[in-house]
């Protein structure tokens, strides 16, 4: 593919990552079948959205459930310079979501789908338990 995935930019991980979540969230409300479909954006909002990543990442941290590795992605992604930040959001809720997104973005373009698709289920999971990480 010729990118060097550990010199890639965070933003350009997380642009990737947050592509891969969504399509992992949609798959997986699709499959569970518990939603009517008009019903579909809506609930996948809850997984989503900046606010539900930063919950996930500061979850993860505090778990320690992150290698040293993942952390040096998650601290590059967190301290990327980005030019806007969502009206909704606020600057630390932006900066950890877009953390989680690039460490996504990070495993899927090195090709390490099992971790990947741990992160992935164990990030539904969380949201699906609705814990704050208690």
């Amino acid at each position: 593919m010729g990118l060097d995935v550990k010199q890639t930019k965070s933003l350009a991980l997380a642009y990737m990552g947050d592509a891969v979540y969504e399509l992992h969230v949609r798959e997986y409300l699709l499959k569970t079948g518990q939603v009517k479909p008009n019903k579909l954006h809506q609930k996948a909002i809850e997984f989503v959205s900046g606010k539900a990543q930063a919950t996930i990442i500061l979850y993860w941290i505090k778990a320690d459930y992150l290698s040293e590795e993942e952390s040096r992605v998650v601290a590059r992604g967190r301290n990327a310079k980005s030019g806007s930040i969502p009206k909704n959001m606020s600057v630390q809720t932006y900066r950890y979501s877009t953390a989680f997104e690039a460490l996504l973005g990070y495993h899927y373009l090195l090709n390490n789908r099992e971790r990947l698709t741990e992160l992935l289920s164990d990030a539904v999971e969380f949201i699906e338990r609705g814990d704050e990480g208690g």
